[in-house]
């Protein structure tokens, strides 16, 4: 299949910019071109509804500069030929006189669309392989990403079993939903003991609330808290926050209290809960 911009399934027009969709089986690309003096702040957000953008993209910037602006004010400067990955709580705008010209293959339908979410209570799970880094640096390239294929399996099969959907993955992380706190604490927990049966560590991080969802793509505090959560985590634990733990506790899942954590880019400290094994 071979398919081109010039024939997009969807074009969208917003203040200082536009955007052309192509949907190919379950993938959606999106081309952006931004003129200058583009701001999401300014441009898109009476369109989203939300402070920032709360997409996570991953793309390719053909032509332009523009910065990407994390919720804790950290500024990236984007560039021709960059690779980028920007989280959900950014803001962004272009630099220059030149237009931004971007390629968007995650995190881009629905994107300055509006009615295109809505508001569901879900919890969401986020899990990642501890210092693949060094084990790839170990054992090479060709025997990782053998691994990293039976992990992902293992993620999937242990998703199936306990009934949630895997929204998102970048590098060796995971991102997924469920209806149920008690299965996402107990899927976070069997994710981890997969891993330790291939010999790899994993560290998760769980977090109950309300989230947007448009398509496949679930954005707002809630996934940014859950983030962070995993970001606490160490390595072989399953994190969760007092809102999780309190859905559960009738289940039969047991705690140690780890205390309050401030999490980068979430107001105030969070009381978190360590899943005891």
């Amino acid at each position: 299949m071979v398919r081109s911009f010039a024939t997009a399934d969807d074009h969208v027009e917003f203040s200082g910019g536009i955007l052309d969709l192509i949907s190919m089986g379950a993938l959606t690309f999106g081309r952006e071109v931004l003129e200058p003096g583009w701001r999401w702040s300014k441009d898109v957000r009476p369109i989203a509804g939300t402070d920032r953008c709360e997409f996570h993209h991953v793309g390719y910037q053909v032509s332009g500069r523009w910065i990407c602006e994390d919720r804790d004010g950290t500024q990236v400067e984007i560039g021709p030929g960059d690779i980028y990955d920007t989280p959900p709580g950014h803001d962004s705008w272009v630099l220059g006189d030149e237009p931004c010209v971007a390629i968007d293959f995650q995190g881009i339908a629905g994107w300055a669309a509006r009615g295109a979410a809505a508001r569901i209570l879900t919890t969401v799970v986020f899990a990642d392989i501890v210092d693949s880094t060094a084990l790839i640096d170990r054992i090479g390239d060709a025997a990782w990403h053998r691994l990293q294929s039976q992990y992902f399996e293992n993620v999937h099969s242990t998703l199936a079993t306990h009934g949630g959907v895997l929204v998102d993955t970048a590098g060796d992380g995971v991102l997924a939903r469920f209806d149920s706190p008690a299965a996402a604490v107990r899927a976070a927990a069997g994710i981890g003991l997969a891993a330790d049966r291939i010999g790899l560590q994993v560290r998760a991080g769980v977090h109950t609330g309300e989230v947007e969802q448009s398509t496949d793509q679930i954005t707002g505090m809630a996934v940014h808290i859950g983030a962070r959560v995993l970001a606490a985590a160490e390595p072989g634990e399953v994190l969760v926050t007092a809102t999780t733990r309190d859905l559960t506790l009738d289940a039969g899942l047991a705690y140690d209290e780890r205390g309050p954590v401030e999490l980068k880019g979430v107001p105030g400290p969070r009381q978190l809960y360590r899943l005891r094994p």
